[in-house]
């Protein structure tokens, strides 16, 4: 019981200083220290990553940080595809799933490396896909935002359900790819989408399997304690030690997956 809130606290605390990376490390988290299948490890990652991003979803809109309307249709059309991922992920062979969510792990770390030092041009900015009203703070809704923020939140969908994930590891450079956002702003809508889109993921994947509640709930309450911690630090930390930190993380949690593959 303890390791398993403790797992689950470190998730919630991942969570809440990134707005990504809890699902991608709950599930290697549960598949290699816990040894169970990364298909009966989805839900329990997915449930906790859902409870904990809507505690950090609320504690973002209490702050006004959420942009609701690129998170809601992120949602809408995450909980769409999502489905098709959880179908996929139960015609693949375990074996296959570890090895690519090893591969996506890397390339998250260095997607996360690179964006360290690349600034927008202000000169730029309006020829982003999703521009900002200077007086609002708002999105300027277009057809060219739309469609970008639908199709990011496809991918996170998608990923959802076939890796057990939250998709923030999506959400969180799509937001700073197609807008200037700050970062609080990007971390408290990912954790928006987050909630929605996983909500809607652990509903697909009970309908196929059993889900070990004892556990899911154990794990979640953890998530959710380290997701207060986690907001609470946010202003303390500086972003690019937390980017760096971040990437490390995921590299290691990448060798602990290769490493499970191996043993098999």
């Amino acid at each position: 019981m303890i390791l398993i809130l403790g797992l689950g606290l470190f998730v919630g605390l991942v969570m809440g200083l990134t707005g990504a990376g809890g699902g991608i490390i709950a599930l290697p988290l549960l598949v290699f220290l816990l040894n169970i299948s990364i298909v009966d490890a989805t839900p329990i990652a997915l449930l906790a990553v859902a409870c904990s991003a809507s505690l950090g979803a609320i504690i973002g809109l209490h702050h006004q940080t959420v942009r609701y309307k690129a998170a809601v249709l992120m949602a809408i059309a995450g909980s769409l595809v999502s489905p098709l991922g959880v179908l996929v992920a139960h015609k693949i062979d375990n074996h296959y799933l570890l090895a690519m969510f090893a591969l996506i792990l890397i390339f998250v770390a260095y997607k996360t490396v690179k964006s360290q030092n690349s600034e927008i041009d202000t000169s730029l900015q309006d020829t982003l896909p999703c521009a900002l009203n200077p007086q609002t703070g708002r999105f300027i809704w277009t057809s060219r935002c739309s469609i970008s923020i639908m199709v990011s939140g496809a991918v996170a969908g998608f990923l959802s359900g076939l890796l057990g994930v939250g998709g923030g590891f999506v959400i969180v450079p799509a937001l700073q790819r197609f807008t200037t956002l700050s970062i609080h702003a990007v971390i408290g809508t990912s954790l928006a989408v987050i909630a929605l889109i996983s909500t809607s993921v652990v509903v697909s994947s009970i309908y196929h399997l059993d889900m070990d509640w004892n556990m899911a709930i154990q794990f979640a309450c953890g998530s959710m304690a380290g997701i207060v911690i986690g907001k609470a630090l946010l202003t303390k930390i500086e972003v690019n030690i937390l980017k760096y930190g971040f990437a490390v993380l995921t590299i290691l949690v990448a060798l602990m997956m290769l490493t499970k593959l191996f043993n098999y």
